[in-house]
């Protein structure tokens, strides 16, 4: 799933959650004409005329909440852009089990190569010559 559609949904989710929490803004996210697409596309311009590439979890929310509070709201037009979602992904024990073995392999597997790799014997360092002057070259 590209990065866009996981911040689409998480977007929903949030938003789907507070309708059923907040009456008021039930009202307002049931509004016809209003439509998760449109309300992606205001957040992304929005953000890009800040001019910031960091927010708050809190701060992308509420734009979305903003777009379906007010009726009249120019979204925006439509553009291409990189999104990063944090979450988190809960594996299952079997999925834990799985990770650790390929973990225990790839590090047996290094530890395997460096055995088979010969020894290098470290060089000695040749002295280097100053320019000093020699008594007897006079």
């Amino acid at each position: 799933m590209k990065s866009t559609e996981v911040f689409k949904q998480t977007i929903q989710d949030y938003l789907d959650n507070r309708a059923k929490t907040d009456v008021l803004f039930a009202v307002s996210y049931a509004k016809t004409g209003k439509n998760i697409d449109d309300c992606i596309t205001y957040i992304f311009n929005t953000v890009q005329k800040s001019g910031c590439n960091g927010f708050a979890d809190e701060e992308i929310y509420s734009m979305a909440v903003h777009y379906y509070d007010e009726d009249t709201i120019e979204v925006g037009k439509d553009f291409d852009c990189r999104v990063v979602v944090n979450h988190t992904v809960e594996l299952t024990a079997e999925e834990k089990q799985q990770a650790r073995q390929e973990a225990m392999q790839q590090a047996q597997n290094e530890a395997y190569n460096r055995l088979k790799q010969p020894l290098r014997k470290p060089q000695a360092k040749q002295p280097e010559v100053a320019n000093q002057l020699n008594l007897f070259a006079l």
